[in-house]
C-alpha cells in the first residue's frame, strides 16, 4: 500500500493533494502517494490553506497550531507538518474516511 505519511523525527510530513472549493470539508481517498481532502473554502488569499489546516486538527484531535504548511501554499500538491502523536488517528482517516 502507498503511504503519504513520512516520519522524520518527532514529526510527521502528510503528502496532500487539496480540492479546494468543495460544499464541505473530507477526506476523500489516498492516490499517487498523496491524500485528496475536499476544502471547503476557496483559494483565495490563504483562506483554503487555513481552513485545511484546521479541519485536519480537529479531524485529528491536536492544536489548530500544530498543524504546518510546509509546502505548496499556491499549488494543490501540499505538504503539511503534524506531530508524531497523532500517527495512529491519521492512518485510521486514512483507512476509513
Amino acid at each position: 500500500m502507498e503511504s503519504c505519511i513520512r516520519v522524520s523525527g518527532d514529526q510527521l510530513y502528510l503528502a496532500i493533494k487539496a480540492l479546494p472549493g468543495a460544499s464541505q470539508s473530507q477526506i476523500l481517498s489516498l492516490s499517487a502517494g498523496r491524500l485528496r481532502v475536499k476544502i471547503a473554502a476557496a483559494p483565495d488569499q490563504g483562506k483554503a490553506n487555513a481552513e485545511l489546516c484546521s479541519f485536519l486538527a480537529k479531524r485529528l484531535g491536536c492544536p489548530r497550531k500544530e498543524v504546518i504548511l510546509c509546502s505548496g501554499k499556491t499549488s494543490r500538491l501540499k505538504t503539511l507538518r503534524l506531530p508524531l502523536a497523532v500517527k495512529e488517528k491519521l492512518e485510521a482517516l486514512i483507512t476509513n474516511p
